[in-house]
């Protein structure tokens, strides 16, 4: 059987603005390993809000979320923070990474904050994920000094440093032209046919998400198919 990454079970969530909105509807799904799954939806259906609330960043929800079959909800931001950090890889529409390290020590950091493995190790395990997406020539560059196409894969290395069980993105092509999303499309394929990388995508790109494996729709903060 294969096993559930990561799994929404009835939830909802509001704003007060300043009277009470309701943005998120009874939402549930499961993700298994190994799939690469878009969601989708006009723009303010609660895509990115879902997405923060099942990255576990947004707290203030009714329902549960489990990620490994472990339950997120109503832990604290201590075990939640330690939990982003060892379990999901993040890659957002901005790579933020830091100008001032080089390319291999943003793909470190990560790690190097988890406090898991030696640097050593830490290096070496940086520099396969760096060959294993083709730019390991940039490892020793400064990180203002490649291309945007090319920070954004810098930054998938860094999303995968720590073994994720799930990589999230939020609009990881929204910045870039039609061939650099290309090419990120291909490495986030590439991740889940090679590794078996979990994959969970918000985007706006139809041609990115008709390629995907499986697409989560929304709209008004329902989901209306997955």
């Amino acid at each position: 059987m294969e096993s559930i990454i990561l799994q929404a079970k009835d939830i909802s969530k509001s704003f007060r603005d300043p009277v009470l909105m309701p943005v998120l509807h009874h939402i549930s799904f499961e993700i298994k390993k190994g799939e690469f799954t878009s969601i989708i939806g006009k723009s303010g259906c609660g895509k990115s809000t879902l997405l923060y609330v099942l990255s576990t960043m947004d707290t203030d929800y009714t329902g549960e979320l489990y990620i490994g079959g472990q339950l997120m909800t109503g832990k604290s931001d201590k075990a939640l923070a330690h939990i982003r950090n060892e379990k999901i890889g993040f890659v957002f529409q901005f790579h933020y990474l830091l100008n001032e390290f080089s390319v291999l020590k943003n793909v470190m950091l990560p790690a190097l904050r988890l406090n898991k493995y030696t640097e050593k190790e830490i290096t070496e395990k940086a520099m396969r994920w760096l060959e294993n997406l083709g730019i390991e020539d940039l490892a020793h560059k400064k990180a203002n000094q490649v291309s945007g196409g090319q920070k954004q894969r810098v930054a998938i290395a860094r999303a995968l440093i720590n073994d994720p069980a799930i990589i999230m993105g939020d609009e990881p092509t929204g910045n870039l032209d039609k061939k650099n999303s290309r090419i990120v499309f291909d490495t986030f394929q590439q991740l889940s046919e090679e590794f078996n990388q979990t994959l969970l995508i918000v985007t706006h790109d139809t041609d990115f998400a008709s390629s995907t494996k499986r697409i989560i729709e929304m709209e008004d903060g329902r989901v209306i198919s997955h």
